[in-house]
C-alpha cells in the first residue's frame, strides 16, 4: 500500500496541498471538547501504537506493494471520522519517521491510507444507522465487517488506479498480480477488526465513539 518517493513523479506534488486543504478542514471540524473526557487521548495514543504495529506486519511485492492490515476502519469506529482520520495521518507520519523516507510520497498516500478507507468506513455506518435498525449484530457485522473489508478493497483499488496513472506499473499488471491480493487482505481486516469491535462494545462500550449502547442494546 505504501508508495514510495520514487513512484511519484515531480508533477504530482501538487497533492499536498489538497492534502492541507482536507487536513485544515479535519481539524476546524473535529469535535476536540471531546477529549476532555478522563483517558480519551491516552486511548487514542495507544490505539495508534497499536495500528502502527500492524503496519510492521507486511508483505512486499514490488515497490509500492507492500500488503498489511490497515486499521483504518477500526481508529473510525472508535473516535469518529475526523480524530480517526489524524490518527491514521499520525500512524503513517510515524511509520515515515520510523522508516526515514518516503516523506515526498507522504500525501499520496495519506490520500489512499487515510482519506478513502476513513470516508468508506463513515459512508458505510451512516448508510447503515439511517437505514437499518439498531441492532447490536447489525453494528458488527455491517460496520466491524463489512465495512472494513469494503475500505481496504477501495483502498487498493485506488492505490492500483494512482500507479498505473503515474505510469509506475501497468493496469494489466497491477489487476492480475496485485489488486486480487486485497481480496485476502480485506477478508482479514474483516475478521482482525469485526473481533476487537465485538469486544469492544460488549466490554469496553464506551470506547466505541461511534456505539451508544444505550440505543443498541439497554432498549430492546
Amino acid at each position: 500500500m505504501n508508495l514510495t518517493d520514487a513512484l511519484i513523479p515531480s508533477d504530482w506534488h501538487w497533492l499536498w496541498f489538497v492534502l492541507l486543504v482536507i487536513v485544515a478542514r479535519t481539524v476546524w471540524l473535529a469535535p476536540w471538547q471531546v477529549l476532555r473526557k478522563p483517558g480519551l487521548f491516552n486511548l487514542m495514543l495507544g490505539a495508534c501504537v497499536f495500528v502502527l504495529a500492524w503496519w510492521q506486519l507486511h508483505a512486499g511485492i514490488r515497490p509500492g506493494q507492500n500488503l498489511h492490515l490497515l486499521g483504518a476502519t477500526l481508529l473510525t469506529l472508535l473516535f469518529g471520522p475526523r480524530f480517526g482520520l489524524l490518527c491514521i495521518l499520525l500512524v503513517l507520519g510515524f511509520n515515515s519517521a520510523w522508516l526515514g523516507h518516503d516523506w515526498q510520497a507522504y500525501p499520496v498516500n495519506a490520500l489512499v491510507l487515510g482519506v478513502v478507507p476513513v470516508s468508506v468506513t463513515w459512508w458505510i455506518y451512516s448508510l447503515v444507522d439511517r437505514r437499518l435498525p439498531n441492532n447490536l449484530f447489525v453494528y458488527i457485522f455491517a460496520n466491524g465487517f463489512f465495512a472494513s473489508a469494503l475500505s481496504v478493497i477501495a483502498t487498493g483499488f485506488t492505490a492500483s488506479l494512482l500507479m498505473a496513472l503515474m505510469g509506475d506499473y501497468s493496469w494489466t499488471s497491477l489487476r492480475s498480480t496485485y489488486l486480487p491480493y486485497y481480496l485476502l487482505i480485506g477478508w482479514s481486516e474483516a475478521v482482525s477488526t469485526g473481533m476487537l469491535i465485538t469486544i469492544l462494545v460488549v466490554y469496553r462500550p464506551q470506547w466505541v465513539a461511534t456505539f451508544d449502547d444505550r440505543s443498541y442494546i439497554h432498549n430492546k
